[in-house]
């Protein structure tokens, strides 16, 4: 066979290939084809995590967002004062019982939550409006800097008015607490070990319980 040419037999069938360096080339179009075709769809996957939420009539707020919003919810508000050992009257009335919290801190915890949630309510509607008056802006075509500076003022303004109701009633509640219910309800929510169950490596399980008021 000549220097340059493929031939290749298949039954009787004899097929004389093109020169060798077409047939690479040939061979390398097309896993660059493959490699691309891949890349194409893994970026289609990756670049487009909003699709779907254009269908959202605020496209800013899920309908989870608007249920929470609408029941005076924290909406991850309070995390500042819950992750620093300040909590909320809301998680505070759940865990009522194993808190061992007291008749009169009951009623004092939940007259703060009564309040806290009927205020939060009406500020959330202010803030969902806010932040529907900004996504209508952005559906048409009159928009210009002035207009938005002002619609986005306003949705931080409300924002803020909520955030504020929250944080506010972890700083009323905290003092109601001794430091043992506190760092208990650290322990039920996750945010800290159980000393009864977590003995530092060197100390004598026995008297590190004792030390701690372990049962």
């Amino acid at each position: 066979m000549e220097e340059g040419f493929w031939v290749s037999q298949k039954g009787d069938f004899m097929i004389k290939f093109m020169p060798k360096f077409l047939i690479v080339t040939a061979l390398c179009t097309i896993q660059y084809s493959q490699e691309a075709l891949a890349q194409s769809h893994t970026h289609d996957a990756e670049v487009t995590p909003y699709a779907g939420l254009q269908s959202r009539t605020i496209k800013s707020l899920s309908e989870t967002d608007l249920e929470e919003l609408r029941r005076g919810g924290g909406w991850g508000f309070a995390l500042p004062a819950e992750l620093n050992g300040k909590p909320g009257p809301a998680h505070l009335l759940e865990l009522q019982d194993e808190l061992g919290l007291s008749k009169d801190q009951v009623e004092r915890i939940e007259a703060i939550y009564s309040e806290m949630r009927k205020q939060a309510i009406v500020a959330g509607e202010r803030f969902i409006e806010a932040e529907a008056a900004l996504s209508e802006a952005f559906a048409g075509d009159q928009l210009d800097l002035a207009e938005l500076n002002k619609l986005v003022k306003a949705a931080e303004t409300a924002r803020a008015e909520l955030r504020l109701i929250h944080l506010s009633r972890h700083l009323q509640t905290t003092p109601l607490l001794s430091a043992d219910q506190i760092q208990q309800y650290n322990i039920l929510r996750g945010y800290a070990n159980d000393p009864c169950f977590s003995v530092p490596e060197g100390h004598d399980p026995t008297m590190w319980k004792k030390h701690n008021g372990c049962s």
